[in-house]
């Protein structure tokens, strides 16, 4: 608990070191702390479970949700079966995040099923380093997997400077169809809109019950600024709090940030860990 709330970070990349490209550790670097990645990992740079749940406590998180990324033109190709320690260390509160690349994975609807029998709790997709568009039909199977489990996807809508990019994957809009096409889906945007889709990412969230924006690498001061179109406590009651630890000084101080834009304390039970609740079925 965080302040007589519930602390979910929904985004945390807690990978091995050895499978992550020069970027990703220049990232980490840039905006972590490098003192608390310093007390995660151990000298192979691989993450020690109890060192992670030290961090956890710290921080005052009761769930954090784990990413794996399979991108090998961008960060590298960090797999699920890298989180298993950490998820089997506190099973309660160390939950696995799946992750898709239709141009590794075929059938992709079967390598979703796969990654969620080992306990994932959402599917994770990430166009701007994987290098696919949202709306590819290749992806449907594994979309309809997600609908017919009621599991959330978690798709990347934001701007990232890693070599091998992609940006014009990230816009929302990409995922109009989608959302047309699986209208029961829950679709979580991670970063928001990050650098140009702002508002198309808040349009989304406000019109339609399935659509969350996640804050994962955006500056809370900021966000006032950057939805400075939307009516903002309206917008708030749609946030899912997140961090994008490594790359992020501290997950309390984002967190409390974060609260004290909310309209009332209600708004921020929602924020920092009500509405991750709710779509990630926790």
């Amino acid at each position: 608990m965080l302040d007589g709330h519930l602390l979910v970070d929904a985004h945390t990349h807690p990978a091995r070191l050895p499978t992550l490209k020069p970027a990703w550790h220049e990232w980490a670097a840039d905006f972590g702390d490098r003192t608390a990645i310093e007390r995660v990992y151990d000298a192979d740079g691989t993450p020690v479970p109890s060192g992670f749940g030290a961090l956890l406590d710290d921080e005052g998180v009761d769930i954090a949700l784990m990413l794996c990324e399979y991108s090998p033109k961008a960060t590298g190709i960090q797999p699920i079966e890298d989180l298993l320690p950490l998820a089997a260390h506190d099973p309660g509160r160390m939950r696995l995040v799946a992750n898709l690349n239709p141009h590794l994975h075929y059938p992709v609807g079967d390598e979703v099923e796969r990654q969620l029998s080992l306990g994932a709790v959402a599917l994770k997709l990430h166009p701007v380093h994987g290098g696919f568009a949202a709306n590819d039909r290749a992806l449907y199977p594994a979309y309809e997997v997600c609908r017919a489990r009621g599991v959330p996807v978690v798709v990347h809508c934001g701007t990232s400077s890693f070599p091998g990019s992609t940006n014009g994957y990230a816009d929302p809009v990409l995922l109009d169809e989608v959302l047309r096409d699986f209208p029961t889906l829950n679709v979580v945007l991670a970063h928001g809109g990050r650098g140009w889709w702002y508002d198309a990412a808040a349009f989304l969230a406000l019109s339609r019950e399935t659509v969350w924006i996640e804050l994962s690498g955006l500056p809370p001061r900021r966000l006032p600024e950057y939805y400075a179109r939307h009516p903002f406590g309206r917008l708030a009651r749609r946030f899912i709090f997140g961090t994008d630890w490594p790359g992020v000084p501290g997950i309390a101080a984002n967190a409390r940030a974060v609260a004290k834009l909310c309209p009332d304390e209600e708004t921020a039970g929602l924020v920092l860990g009500g509405n991750a609740t709710r779509v990630y079925n926790l």
